[in-house]
């Protein structure tokens, strides 16, 4: 009976001792916010780096939160995160200017690709810029009813830029938005190649997200380095006199985890053992490059 009694107390001081130290770990975790876009989102780049750092910070705990560049840069905006990943320079620009964000820290790039059906009924093989390609998809929309465009239509890095492109070759609201071939999905990347596979429509696309999907649908590229679809991600920390209850020494940890040697060596090779290649180029400590 004794034995019972020994073995039940040391049971419960063994389980007592597993709860306080969870209970004192888990205190003595903190938590890293970062709002980022569905592109780093759909192509499992930020788990990987989520992985690595959490190795080397144990103590900090990071929760990431996806969405297109608008809404990634809103929640930076309403305190809801400590770091914004996006892609969108001139955004990226209003936002730090604004008060909300202290610095871009550029990071990777890779570029945007005008993709879709392999019949291509509006020509754009034979497109030579962005803005070539995105003329003859309106003008052979206006005449053949088969020949689609599906935008993602989310006020997202990836949407934001191809409405500059339709912009600057047309009236965007008057030709464009509203038109019939014209679908907007109002969702992510990986969303929207689904939907422009099953339509047989045109859309532009990170090429990442891309790459991860491609296997998985029947459009092709036609257009995917032109200067005009260069694709550059930055991490921006939230300014903490701005926004209240800010971890600015977890988003500066990041930020300096994300472009040192390791992370971008990372990032360098992402993709390229499932994809062939990968999906993002890292800068290694090189300037953005000019679109």
């Amino acid at each position: 009976m004794e034995k019972k009694y020994v073995a039940m107390v040391a049971l419960i001081l063994v389980i007592a001792g597993a709860t306080i130290y969870g209970i004192l770990n888990n205190e003595s975790k903190q938590i890293l916010r970062i709002s980022t876009t569905t592109s780093l989102e759909d192509t499992g780049l930020l788990d990987a780096v989520e992985a690595a750092f959490e190795k080397r910070y144990p103590n900090i705990d990071v929760q990431i939160v996806s969405g297109g560049t608008g809404i990634a840069l809103e929640r930076g905006k309403r305190g809801d995160a400590d770091l914004v990943i996006v892609h969108d320079k001139k955004r990226e620009k209003e936002f730090i200017e604004e008060g909300y964000g202290l610095k871009r820290y550029p990071f990777a790039y890779n570029y945007f690709y005008i993709v879709g059906p392999e019949n291509d009924p509006a020509g754009v093989k034979n497109a030579s810029t962005a803005e070539d390609a995105f003329r003859r998809i309106l003008e052979a929309a206006e005449k053949n009813p088969s020949v689609k465009f599906v935008s993602r239509g989310d006020n997202s890095g990836t949407n934001s830029r191809e409405i500059k492109i339709w912009k600057n070759i047309t009236d965007y609201n008057a030709t464009v938005n509203g038109s019939s071939w014209y679908i907007e999905t109002g969702s992510g990347m990986a969303d929207t190649l689904r939907i422009a596979d099953q339509k047989g429509a045109y859309t532009l696309t990170d090429s990442g997200t891309y790459l991860a999907y491609r296997d998985r649908i029947k459009l092709v590229t036609y257009l995917t380095e032109d200067r005009s679809l260069l694709n550059v991600y930055s991490a921006i920390p939230l300014n903490p006199s701005r926004v209240k209850g800010v971890n600015s020494a977890a988003a500066e940890k990041f930020v300096d985890f994300l472009m040192s040697n390791e992370c971008q060596k990372l990032i360098s090779e992402y993709g390229k053992d499932k994809y062939g290649q990968p999906l993002f180029t890292a800068l290694f400590g090189r300037a953005e490059p000019k679109s």
